[in-house]
C-alpha cells in the first residue's frame, strides 16, 4: 500500500502541468522568503524538516512515530508558526490551482470548439427547436445561505486576492523584465501581508457581517457574471447575436438565506432581516447606476447617425417638464446626443431610488426596464449593435436582480411555530420569541410594499412533520398583521427518512388549506418544497440518504402529476458529499425523472460561494455546466434512459440502501458513540473558530446523539480526522450485501444517480488517510470503534474499485486526483500538529495558560487542513 501510494504521488508530480509547477513554485519560494524574513532561517528549516519528513514517510521512509516525536519537541509557539506557514502555503496553493484552471478554460474557449457541459454543448445536443422551447419555463435559482462552513477570515481571503491580481501581471504575456520584476516584489509584498494577517477570527461573526460578505461576491462576480451567460446562450441559439432581439431570455434568480434563516440562530431578528434587504438594494442600486451611467458615458452616438424615435424624443419633453433642471444639465453636457441623455437620466433616477428621493426615484424595476428598452427601441432600427450589446446586459442585469439583488426567504423551525400559536390562542402575555415571530412576518410585509413580493414572500418551515405545520404559518400571519398579511409561499422542508416518506401525504393535506389554494391559483398551480440532504445523510448514512432522496423524489413527481401542480424542488445540498454535495451538474442529471422539467433550486453555502463565484470565469463555467444540466435533465430522452435504468435497479437500490442503513446506525447509535466522536476529534473546538453567527449545536454541553449535532460541524470534525466516514460509511456493506459484482457495474455504467453516488464516495475515499485516521481514533479509547470504522473503510474502499473497475481511487478523474496526491503530505504535516494538540487536551491536564496555547495550534491547524483539503462541512 505504501509502494503504490507513492507511485501514485510520483505520477501526479509528473502529471503536473509546467505552468501549474511554475506558478506552486514561485509562490512557494516566496513564501519560504517571508519566513525566513520574519521567523529566522531556522524557522524555515523547521517547516521544511517537517515538510521533508512527510514526504518520507509516504514513501515508508519514515516512521510517523518519529515524526510525532519531532512536533512533540517544538515548543507550542513553534508549532503555532509552522501550522501557519503550512496553512499559508495551502492558500497560495490553491490560488495556483485557480489560476490553472482559468487559463485551461481561457484555451479551451480559444480553441473556438463547443465546449463540453456548455450552453452551446446543450444546443448543439438537444438543438435549436428543443431549447428554444423550454427557454419559457427554464429557471435557475441558486441560493446563498450563511451555512458557517468558510474557515478563512474575509481579510484572509482579500489578502489572497491581491496575490492572485499580481500573479495574473506577472503571467500576462508581453510584459517586461521591469514590469514583471515590480510584480514579483509586490506578490512579495502581499505574501508578507497574508503571513502577518491572523488566520482566527478574534471576534464571533454576526448576521450582518455575513450579509456583507455575501456582497463581496455580488460586487466582484455575479453582478458582471450573469449576462455573460445570456450571451453566451443567445449566441449559442443564432450567431447574429448583439445584433438582433436577443433569444435567450434571463433565467437564473439569486435567493438568500442570509440575514433570513433563523432556524436554530437567535441572532437573526426581524431587525436584522430588515437591515439585510436594505443592504441588498444598496448594492444593486450602486451597480445598476454604475452601469447605467457607463453606458451612457460611452453612447456618443450623435442623432445624425442615429436618429431618435417620436417616442423616445416625446419621453425627453416629458422629463425637462417634470425635472427641468437636471434635464437640460445632461442636455447642455451631450448636446444632439439624445440616447445619451436618456440614459444618463435613467442613472439619475437610479441613484434618486437609491437615496430615496421620491420625486425622482423608480417606483419598481419595471419603470427602469421601461425606459432602457425606450432606448433600446430607438436604437433598434439605425444602431442594432448599440441597441442589443452593453445595453442589452444592463436591460438582463435589472430583470435578474431587480432593485433587491436576491428574494430573501425566511426559514424557522415548525416547533417554534406550534409554541407560538399555543401562547397566542391561550391569550395573555407573549413570550419574546413569539413576539419575534409575529415581527418576522410584519418585516416581510413591510418588504413586499417597498420592493414587491418577489423580494420576500419564501416562508421555509424546517422538520414539517404534516400540513397543520404549514397552515401555522398562514394562522401566525392573520395574527400579526390581519386583513393585510403578506403573501406568502410557505415551503415545506423534509429531512429525515420519515419525513421524506410522508412528504406526498403531507401536499396532499396542504391541498385543504385555502392559502395555499389561492397561491396554487395565482402563479397557474406551482409549488414549491425543499429536500434536506445533510440532517438526512446525518441520520441514514450517506448511501441510503441518496437513495431515500431519489425516491421520494420519484413519488413527489408522480404526485404533482396526479394533482395538476408543476412542483419545484428545492435542493437543501451542502458542500461537503456528506452533505449531499459534489458537482453540481453531475447532482442535476442525476435527479429523477420529470422532477426537473426547466427548473432547477439549489443552496450555496459557505467556502462553495467563495469557490465557484470567487473569480468571473470559473462563476460563468459553474452555472454553464448547471444550465446544462438542468436543459439535458429536462428532455424526453434523458429522462426515459434514466427511468429505464432506475426501474432495473430499483431492487438492487433497495438492497443496498436497507444494509447501508443498517451499518450505518449500527455504529451511530451504538451507546457512548457520541462522546467517542468527541474525544477522537476537534468537534468541541470547531465551535471556537467563530465561522458564522450561528450556534454549533442544538441545546447545550456535550452532544448526547446525533440529533443534539448540527450536520455541518458532524462533517467538518469527521474531515479533520482524515477519516471523512460521512462520506462513505455503510456503502460497503451496502454493496456487498448484493451479491453480484456484474449488477452492481452495470448500475454503474447505466444509471446516473448510482453512478454519481459511487464518483462522490470515491472522492471522500481518496481523501480519507487510513494512517493518520488510525491515530486519531485512538484517542477515544474504544477500539471495538476504531476497528469497526477501519474495516468498513476497507470494504468501501475495496468494493467502490471493483465496481468502477479503476485500479486506484480517482483513477479516471486526473486533475482531482492531482490535487489530493500533492496535497496530502502537506496536509499530514498539519495533521501531526493538530493531533499532538488534541491529545495533549484529550488526555493531559494542562493549565489553563497551557490550554489556551494548546487550542491556539489545534485551531490554526483545523484552518490549515480545512485549506488543503479544501472543504469543511
Amino acid at each position: 500500500m505504501i509502494d503504490q501510494g507513492l507511485e501514485h504521488r510520483s505520477a501526479a508530480v509528473t502529471e503536473m502541468p509546467d505552468e501549474l509547477r511554475h506558478d506552486v513554485r514561485l509562490l512557494g519560494k516566496l513564501l519560504g522568503q517571508v519566513l525566513a524574513e520574519q521567523g529566522g532561517e531556522d524557522l524555515l528549516a523547521d517547516v521544511e524538516r517537517l515538510r521533508k519528513a512527510v514526504i518520507a514517510a509516504r514513501r515508508g521512509e519514515v516512521s510517523a512515530d518519529v515524526i510525532t516525536e519531532m512536533v512533540s519537541g517544538w515548543e507550542i509557539e513553534r508549532a503555532v508558526a509552522v501550522a501557519r506557514a503550512f496553512t499559508c502555503y495551502f492558500h497560495l496553493a490553491n490560488l495556483a490551482e485557480e489560476h490553472y484552471r482559468i487559463r485551461t478554460l481561457r484555451e479551451r474557449d480559444a480553441e473556438g470548439r463547443v465546449q463540453r457541459e456548455s450552453l452551446a454543448q446543450a444546443v448543439h445536443e438537444l438543438g435549436h427547436e428543443r431549447v428554444t422551447e423550454l427557454l419559457p419555463g427554464l429557471e435557475l435559482h441558486p441560493v446563498l445561505t450563511a451555512h458557517p462552513t468558510e474557515a478563512r477570515r474575509r481579510a484572509v481571503v482579500t489578502a489572497i486576492q491581491r496575490v492572485s491580481g499580481q500573479l495574473t501581471e506577472y503571467n500576462t504575456p508581453g510584459r517586461g523584465a521591469s514590469e514583471r520584476a515590480e510584480n514579483k516584489r509586490r506578490m512579495l509584498e502581499e505574501i508578507d501581508l497574508l503571513w502577518r494577517t491572523a488566520q482566527l477570527r478574534s471576534t464571533k461573526l454576526d448576521p450582518l457581517d455575513e450579509v456583507r460578505t455575501a456582497m463581496a461576491a455580488f460586487d466582484e462576480t455575479l453582478f458582471r457574471m450573469v449576462p455573460q451567460v445570456y450571451r453566451a446562450l443567445d449566441a449559442a441559439l443564432d450567431e447574429r447575436t448583439g445584433t438582433r432581439p436577443p433569444q435567450a431570455t434571463p433565467f437564473i434568480r439569486y435567493g438568500s438565506w442570509i440575514g433570513g434563516d433563523r432556524d436554530g440562530n437567535p441572532n437573526v431578528t426581524a431587525k436584522v432581516t430588515r437591515e439585510t434587504i436594505q443592504i441588498q438594494s444598496e448594492h444593486v442600486l450602486t451597480a445598476l447606476e454604475t452601469a447605467c451611467t457607463r453606458i451612457a458615458r460611452t453612447l456618443t452616438a450623435s442623432g445624425q447617425f442615429a436618429p431618435c424615435s417620436p417616442e423616445l424624443r416625446a419621453a425627453l419633453a416629458a422629463a425637462v417638464d417634470a425635472s427641468p433642471e437636471v434635464v437640460s444639465e445632461l442636455a447642455t453636457r451631450s448636446p444632439r446626443e439624445p440616447h445619451r441623455q436618456w440614459l444618463l437620466f435613467a442613472a439619475t433616477r437610479i441613484a434618486a431610488t437609491r437615496r430615496r428621493d421620491l420625486d425622482l426615484a423608480y417606483r419598481s424595476p419595471d419603470e427602469l426596464l421601461a425606459d432602457l428598452r425606450l432606448a433600446q427601441e430607438s436604437l433598434s432600427g439605425s444602431a442594432p449593435r448599440q441597441a442589443y450589446g452593453e445595453l442589452q446586459h444592463l436591460i438582463w442585469q435589472v430583470e435578474t436582480f431587480g432593485f433587491h439583488l436576491a428574494e430573501l426567504e425566511v426559514r424557522q423551525h415548525s416547533q417554534v411555530h406550534a409554541a407560538a400559536l399555543e401562547e397566542l390562542r391561550a391569550g395573555g402575555e407573549l413570550s419574546e420569541r413569539t413576539e419575534e415571530v409575529l415581527a418576522t412576518i410584519r418585516v416581510i410585509g413591510w418588504i413586499q410594499e417597498r420592493f414587491g413580493v418577489t423580494a420576500c414572500s419564501r416562508y421555509v418551515v424546517s422538520f414539517t412533520r404534516s400540513a397543520e405545520d404549514i397552515a401555522a404559518v398562514y394562522e401566525l400571519a392573520g395574527h400579526a398583521l390581519g386583513d393585510r398579511a403578506p403573501v406568502l409561499d410557505v415551503v415545506p422542508l423534509f429531512e429525515s427518512g420519515q419525513d421524506l416518506a410522508n412528504s406526498p401525504g403531507v401536499l396532499t393535506g396542504m391541498l385543504d388549506i385555502p392559502q395555499v389554494r389561492q397561491r396554487l391559483a395565482d402563479t397557474g398551480r406551482r409549488m414549491e418544497i425543499m429536500l434536506g440532504y445533510s440532517d438526512s445523510a446525518k441520520e441514514l448514512g450517506p448511501a441510503a440518504a441518496t437513495l431515500r432522496l431519489y425516491e421520494a423524489q420519484e413519488e413527489l413527481t408522480a404526485w404533482a402529476a396526479e394533482h395538476d401542480v408543476k412542483l419545484r424542488m428545492f435542493h437543501g445540498r451542502g458542500g461537503a458529499l456528506g452533505r449531499g454535495g459534489g458537482p453540481a451538474n453531475r447532482a442535476v442529471l442525476a435527479q429523477a425523472p420529470g422532477s426537473v422539467a426547466g427548473r432547477f433550486k439549489v443552496t450555496e453555502q459557505g467556502e462553495v460561494i467563495f469557490a465557484r463565484y470567487g473569480h468571473i470565469a470559473i462563476a460563468r463555467r459553474h452555472l454553464e455546466q448547471v444550465a446544462n444540466a438542468v436543459l439535458l435533465a429536462s428532455s424526453p430522452t434523458v429522462g426515459t434512459r434514466t427511468a429505464t435504468a432506475a426501474e432495473r435497479f430499483r431492487g438492487l437500490a433497495e438492497q443496498v440502501a436497507v444494509s447501508s442503513e443498517q451499518a450505518y446506525r449500527a455504529l451511530t447509535e451504538a451507546p457512548g458513540f457520541p462522546e467517542w466522536f468527541g474525544l477522537v476529534s476537534p468537534l468541541e473546538e470547531i465551535g471556537s473558530l467563530r465561522l458564522g453567527s450561528r450556534p454549533a449545536r442544538r441545546g447545550l454541553g456535550a452532544p448526547r446523539s446525533l440529533d443534539d449535532l448540527r450536520a455541518i460541524p458532524w462533517v467538518f470534525a469527521w474531515a479533520q480526522t482524515r477519516v471523512n466516514l460521512p462520506g462513505w460509511y455503510g456503502l460497503g456493506t451496502g454493496l456487498a450485501s448484493v451479491g453480484s459484482l456484474d449488477e452492481l457495474r452495470a448500475a454503474y455504467q447505466e444509471w446516473p444517480l448510482f453512478n454519481a453516488m459511487l464518483d462522490n464516495a470515491e472522492m471522500s475515499l481518496a481523501k480519507t488517510d487510513r494512517s493518520i485516521a488510525k491515530r486519531y481514533l485512538a484517542l477515544g479509547g474504544r477500539e471495538d470503534f476504531a476497528q469497526q470504522v477501519m474495516e468498513e473503510y476497507d470494504t468501501t474502499r475495496d468494493l467502490v474499485l471493483r465496481v468502477t473497475g479503476h485500479t486506484r481511487l480517482l483513477e479516471n478523474r486526473k486533475v482531482l486526483s492531482r490535487a489530493v496526491q500533492l496535497r496530502d503530505p502537506y496536509v499530514d504535516a498539519l495533521s501531526h500538529l493538530q493531533l499532538r494538540a488534541l491529545r495533549a487536551l484529550r488526555t493531559e491536564n494542562p493549565s489553563d495558560q497551557e490550554r489556551d496555547r494548546l487550542s491556539t495550534l489545534l485551531l490554526l491547524s483545523v484552518n490549515g487542513v480545512a485549506a488543503g483539503l479544501q472543504n469543511t462541512g
